[in-house]
């Protein structure tokens, strides 16, 4: 990389603006590299000199949203303190771009949809190209082949990282853009895979038939960390069942009754006493005329419905916790396609159970259900009618329809669901780790607390890393799925459903003797979870001492949301965990959400997003970044055009601020400047009120710097911006006379040397919340970047002539908002004069105002006595006011 040389300081505009000012720096900076990673800084301070992000790769299909400007701003705020407190700051940016997501936007862009079955077409021209937010039925998109459909994943997914870079170049995101990637490139595609054939390897990654969420739109495997319950219609069923042993009936509830012909147990709550004389008898399911146990279990509710429950395979995630725990049979009827076997299965034996599994074969589970339900009234074995209820159902964070469990054979990485040691081992990683705010870490405790499986990665997609592992295939012309044929490190990355088997060419897939590929991909967070190794390049690094992953992993920060610390923050402390036997990272911050006006998370999946582009075009980058500071970690925020609006004013007074502050010339008389101010220029400073607010400065940089340390940005925002209004407001309307000489030539030397520290202190403060306007002063007196400056420390406010409290100020400003407000009242302009007043305070207070009495009759325009009076608060009172007749020009 080519970096050009630094700005050189620039006059100081007519106007200025900050129109403009994203399309005018954000190429300086990558041109200079200012955020660029210097290695070096390795060999000359060793770790200690690094601060390196994780950030997170957010997912590339369609457009960002205004919850990915919130929370990443809060991780480029901390990039850009820590980067002028001294440390070289490793901040890479990727991009995920594999996963369900960027599929569907596939489908809907361009009218088609993948299926393995077909040839590939080198010529293929999709049906469309566009319809932004518009889906395509199914029926209405045209198939092609896995590697057509995977070409214009790539193609679209590029498309939609450049205008994601676009955008977050404008606002400002300090990233180092050569440490990019992509999840799914060369480089990260190996790293997945290498890893998981480790966690092979040392049996962390399995391969199990086993009941698992499946979602039969997208006709994939879903993992616990993605589901989301929902609100679902249904009805209470209160059905039958027949004693083996007497003539009474059991009676069950259920919201399915279309699992009658999967049912392998009732269950009851061991204490309930209504069903201790069944525990360990049987009854026959109504309509199959199945003998099934009735069985005792701990989570059966006592109080809910029957107390009595039918157990089914699958029904929902409490029965398979029964199912395994009670070792019962699997009896599944649904198939991934969401409808019901094709014929009557097995263990269905009776004719009539036979002949009333026939009217049900084949159809949906919805349509299943009404059968059954009708089949139950003429047997007369359904008690009442049907009564309506809301049920929780588990949906695919995604999806559209609840998920069936289906027993298939998939891929899962150990995450102490099954495991309690490994459980409890997770759980004390998460203490190693600060969480910021420190109440996320109970999140993280309680999602690992809850797990109740292993983590499934396979997927049934097509966009994605692929599983690396092939089949033999016997003489029988059957793969062996315990005959693994796995390739060397070295050989990654491969795709086993395109490419031979290492040792085999193509010709010999699917025949005896041969192989076949597996054709899954891993999940998204599968390769997501490896973000430090990818960014580090843990591949090519592992075992080079001099390597970046060697010397500087564990990373310091991870800044992530909130609603995924059960997915990639989690995920990727188990690979850490697994491959470190450390933590990832020493830190986690953790954004909240941004809520819409019916204070509803937003987001792409709610259809209640808002996009950013339009926002930064009307505030600015500036005003959106504002918005975004203003909420502290872990904190739900409004989304709020307001604030943006109050960032926009405020970066504007940032500019015409300074431009008044530098209008005295390059420095005061005799002394020279600099980041800081040098001596030379601190002992220009010897009125009262110049020491003053130069004394209250230096305890907001303090404090700002405490925050910042503390990962607090919306502290240091607060403390930094309350001082720029007092001091704009204030001290600048107060010294203005002065400075311009109304006082003598040393009394103007002291305000301006006041106002060239003041300002330079506080562009630095600024400099992460505002970087376009803080950046645009800075190149008007100084040469290179403010983001490469150091960040401020207390003793730059300090003078040799002493420091005067900060309550000097404090009351010379109260007392210049007395006087203004008795103008307004009196309904004049700020130009009349005040012929008398009197102005009461505590004594302090009043030798404050004493030694600022110059400055504050010239900002008031106070031509006569000023009276002072004792009182515990100040008030200024009396004011007589004069008008000014204004001049005819």
């Amino acid at each position: 990389m080519t970096i050009a040389e630094p700005t050189r300081a620039t006059a100081i505009p007519e106007r200025p603006s900050i129109d403009g000012l994203e399309d005018k720096w954000a190429p300086v900076w990558e041109e200079q590299g200012v955020f660029a990673f210097d290695r070096s800084i390795l060999d000359e301070r060793g770790r200690e000199g690094v601060y390196a992000i994780d950030t997170p790769p957010p997912t590339a299909s369609g457009s960002l949203h205004v919850g990915h400007v919130f929370s990443y701003t809060h991780t480029d705020l901390v990039a850009r303190y820590k980067r002028m407190a001294g440390y070289e700051v490793f901040f890479p940016i990727g991009w995920d771009d594999n996963g369900l997501p960027t599929e569907r936007r596939v489908q809907n862009y361009y009218g088609v949809r993948g299926d393995a079955s077909l040839p590939y077409d080198p010529d293929f021209t999709p049906p469309r190209e566009g319809g932004e937010g518009k889906s395509v039925k199914a029926a209405d998109q045209v198939p092609v082949s896995r590697q057509n459909f995977i070409e214009l994943c790539d193609i679209l997914t590029v498309k939609d990282e450049e205008t994601f870079e676009d955008l977050w170049r404008r606002l400002g995101m300090s990233y180092d853009w050569s440490l990019s990637y992509r999840t799914i490139d060369d480089h990260s595609r190996a790293t997945a895979q290498q890893m998981f054939l480790r966690n092979l390897a040392k049996g962390e990654a399995y391969a199990a038939d086993a009941p698992g969420l499946w979602d039969v739109t997208f006709q994939t495997a879903v993992a616990q960390a993605e589901l989301e319950a929902r609100d679902y219609p249904g009805h209470y069923h209160r059905v039958a069942f027949h004693r083996t042993d007497a003539d009474a009936p059991v009676f069950i509830e259920t919201t399915r009754p279309e699992l009658l012909p999967a049912c392998v147990a009732l269950i009851a709550h061991p204490d309930d006493e209504r069903y201790q004389g069944l525990f360990g008898k049987t009854v026959r399911s109504p309509l199959f005329q199945v003998e099934l146990p009735v069985l005792a279990h701990p989570d059966a509710e006592m109080d809910k419905g029957a107390g009595i429950a039918m157990c089914c395979t699958f029904g929902d995630l409490t029965d398979v916790t029964w199912w395994r725990e009670l070792r019962l049979p699997t009896r599944s009827i649904v198939t991934r396609t969401g409808r019901l076997l094709g014929e009557a299965p097995a263990w269905i034996t009776h004719e009539a159970g036979i002949a009333a599994y026939e009217g049900l074969a084949g159809r949906t589970t919805f349509s299943a259900r009404a059968a059954v339900v009708d089949l139950l009234r003429e047997s007369g074995d359904l008690v009442g009618e049907p009564t309506p209820t809301q049920r929780k159902a588990n949906f695919y964070e995604n999806g559209e329809k609840p998920l069936e469990i289906v027993t298939s054979r998939q891929w899962y990485i150990r995450n102490g669901g099954r495991d309690a040691d490994l459980n409890a081992a997770l759980i004390e990683r998460g203490r190693e780790i600060a969480f910021h705010p420190s109440f996320m870490r109970a999140r993280y405790e309680n999602w690992v607390g809850g797990l109740n499986g292993d983590w499934l990665i396979s997927r049934q997609r097509f966009f994605g890393v692929a599983i690396p592992v092939w089949y033999a295939v016997g003489a029988d012309g059957e793969p062996d799925r315990d005959a693994l044929i796995l390739p060397r490190e070295d050989q990654l990355p491969v795709d086993p459903a395109a490419q031979p088997a290492p040792g085999y060419d193509e010709s010999q897939r699917g025949v005896p003797g041969g192989f076949v590929g597996d054709t899954d991909i891993m999940d998204t967070w599968a390769t997501s979870s490896l973000t430090p190794q990818i960014a580090l390049d843990w591949r090519g690094g592992e075992g080079d001492a001099g390597s970046l992953w060697s010397q500087i992993f564990p990373m310091d920060l991870r800044a992530q949301a909130q609603d995924i610390i059960r997915t990639w923050l989690f995920s990727t402390v188990v690979r850490s965990h697994f491959a470190e036997n450390t933590v990832p990272w020493h830190h986690a911050a953790i954004s909240g959400w941004i809520l819409d006006p019916d204070r509803k998370k937003m987001g792409k999946s709610k259809g209640n997003a808002e996009t950013p582009e339009g926002m930064v075009k009307e505030y600015g980058a500036d005003g959106v970044r504002y918005w975004a500071a203003s909420a502290k970690l872990g904190t739900d925020a409004a989304f709020d055009i307001g604030q943006m609006k109050v960032g926009r004013r405020l970066a504007i007074k940032v500019l015409n601020a300074s431009k008044f502050a530098l209008s005295f010339g390059e420095e005061p008389a005799g002394v020279s400047g600099g980041a800081g101010g040098s001596a030379a220029l601190r002992r220009a400073v010897t009125v009262d009120v110049d020491r003053s607010m130069l004394t209250a400065l230096a305890d907001v940089v303090g404090k700002a710097t405490a925050a910042f340390d503390a990962y607090d940005h919306a502290r240091a925002l607060e403390v930094t911006e309350a001082f720029f209004w007092t001091f704009c407001d204030d001290y600048l309307e107060l010294v203005k006379d002065r400075a311009y000489g109304g006082q003598g030539e040393a009394a103007a030397q002291s305000a301006r040397a006041a106002l060239r520290i003041a300002l330079e202190v506080l562009l630095r403060l600024l400099a992460p919340f505002l970087p376009y306007a803080t950046e645009e002063v800075w190149s008007w007196f100084h040469d290179g970047s403010v983001h490469r400056a150091s960040w401020p420390v207390p003793a730059e406010a300090d003078v040799p002539a002493g420091s005067v409290s900060p309550a000097v100020l404090a009351g010379l400003g109260g007392a210049l908002a007395g006087i203004r407000k008795a103008k307004s009242e009196a309904k004049t302009g700020m130009r009349a004069e005040i012929a008398r007043v009197t102005i009461a305070a505590d004594p302090a207070a009043v030798s404050g105002i004493r030694a600022g009495e110059a400055d504050l009759r010239a900002a008031g325009r106070v031509t006569g006595d000023i009276d002072f009076a004792d009182a515990a608060t100040l008030e200024v009172r009396d004011a007589v006011v004069v008008p000014v007749e204004r001049t005819p020009r």
